[in-house]
């Protein structure tokens, strides 16, 4: 269900959430959270996946995660999701919605820096977004578990767009993801330049869980991805960058 239009918001410490929306043309209101910390050094307007929408476990833990390092997050539905169905709008209704989100971002936090991603589906959405030309302020993409192919079906067709975009990237991935085959990826990433972070999450699968035998747990993960999230956000925005943080791939 959609958070209604009044401001709801709860303190944990600096942290203020705040219900919030976003108006997608042709397709009415849909949901949004604003994660805001004070004080914020950017913000990440952060889409969800195709299965699970803005309230998910991961998406709300990493939104915290990320304000505790400073990084405001929005949080928002696609139609589809806030309609309350199972199947994915089509990629031109999706790609609107990134866009709105973006600009909603924006608005609500004006002259903060401004960043753009998601989670499998909504990162490569938001990619899709801004290699069509449609995200203009945003500073950098960051992708978590960037879907590359479906389960075993290796590929590497969705990323062609890829070298359309003109601004930094950060790809988060699970080391045991069926949905992105990494010796497909890295070449893949290489062919990018400086603009294509690859950090690699040993162990974790395409939603970012671990085997007990692997020596690491859930939280730890989650806290590396906040962790790198973060400091590349730094490195994109430290004076006399060039828009590239320091590479892994």
């Amino acid at each position: 269900m959609r958070p209604t239009r009044r401001v709801a918001e709860r303190r944990r410490g600096v942290v203020a959430e705040r219900a919030q929306f976003v108006s997608i043309p042709g397709h009415g209101e849909v949901g949004a959270l604003l994660t805001l910390p004070e004080p914020a050094k950017a913000i990440l307007a952060f889409a969800h996946g195709a299965g699970a929408g803005m309230q998910h476990a991961f998406m709300a833990d990493t939104a915290r995660r990320l304000a505790e390092r400073g990084v405001a997050t929005l949080r928002y539905q696609f139609p589809y999701m806030e309609a309350g169905r199972r199947r994915p709008d089509g990629p031109p209704v999706l790609v609107e919605s990134v866009r709105a989100a973006v600009a909603r971002a924006a608005a609500l936090v004006p002259g903060l820096p401004l960043f753009a991603g998601g989670k499998s589906m909504g990162g490569r959405m938001t990619s899709t977004a801004a290699a069509e030309g449609g995200l203009a302020a945003v500073r950098g993409l960051v992708l978590f578990g960037f879907p590359l192919h479906p389960a075993g079906r290796p590929s590497t067709d969705r990323a062609a767009h890829l070298a359309a975009v003109d601004v930094p990237m950060l790809f988060l991935q699970g080391t045991r993801d069926a949905l992105a085959d990494l010796e497909l990826m890295e070449p893949v990433l290489r062919d990018l330049g400086p603009r294509a972070t690859l950090h690699r999450l040993a162990g974790a699968d395409h939603g970012f869980h671990v085997l007990k035998r692997s020596g690491r747990t859930d939280d730890e993960v989650a806290a590396d991805i906040a962790e790198r999230v973060s400091g590349w956000i730094d490195a994109v925005l430290r004076p006399g960058s060039t828009g590239a943080a320091e590479r892994e791939a």
